[in-house]
């Protein structure tokens, strides 16, 4: 937890292949410890393709079912199955953006917003923000990536630095500078 603290939440994603596998661990977190994610997250590299977004958009109902037999993942039908769903959203959107990243990024004018939290009951689980890309991520059929899950991903991948003021990780990741509301 703390290497990945110290080296990558929280830093800027803009690669697509980062986002995809940042989406797909973000949605089977739901519910779930990022504990318990993070423990998972080779065994989900494998199982899905080095989270190759072209590859797992194929899958078809065998490789599904092979996935549930996986011990090493999260075995949960409708999160494995939104998994496959999502990736065909994930390149429509591609299509349409031209990136994954454009139209992510969008949603804050391609560059982070800092927050000057002080303590952890000061971070919210949910913004306007983020509920606005979960629904705008809903009506073009994704699925497992409601408000919350959102926002911890916009934290995750250094659309939001969230880190507390007292991190260091704060000012490394630009945490000088105020932005707008998330």
């Amino acid at each position: 937890m703390c290497a990945y603290h110290d080296t990558e939440w929280g830093v800027p994603v803009r690669d697509d292949g980062r986002l995809f596998e940042f989406l797909v661990l973000e949605a089977m977190q739901a519910g779930l410890s990022w504990r318990t994610i993070l423990h998972k997250r080779e065994n989900f590299r494998r199982a899905l393709d080095g989270f190759d977004v072209r590859k797992v958009a194929r899958y078809r109902p065998a490789r599904v079912e092979k996935l549930l037999r996986n011990p090493g993942i999260i075995r949960n039908r409708l999160k494995v199955e939104a998994t496959v769903s999502n990736a065909r959203c994930f390149l429509a959107v591609q299509r349409e953006f031209g990136s994954f990243s454009d139209y992510l990024w969008g949603f804050v004018n391609g560059r982070p917003l800092v927050r000057h939290r002080r303590r952890l009951k000061d971070l919210p689980a949910r913004t306007p923000l983020s509920d606005k890309i979960a629904a705008d991520l809903k009506r073009r059929g994704f699925k497992f990536l409601g408000s919350t899950v959102m926002y911890a991903h916009m934290q995750a991948t250094g659309m939001i630095n969230d880190h507390l003021v007292s991190c260091y990780r704060h000012a490394a990741l630009g945490g000088k500078r105020n932005s707008p509301s998330a």
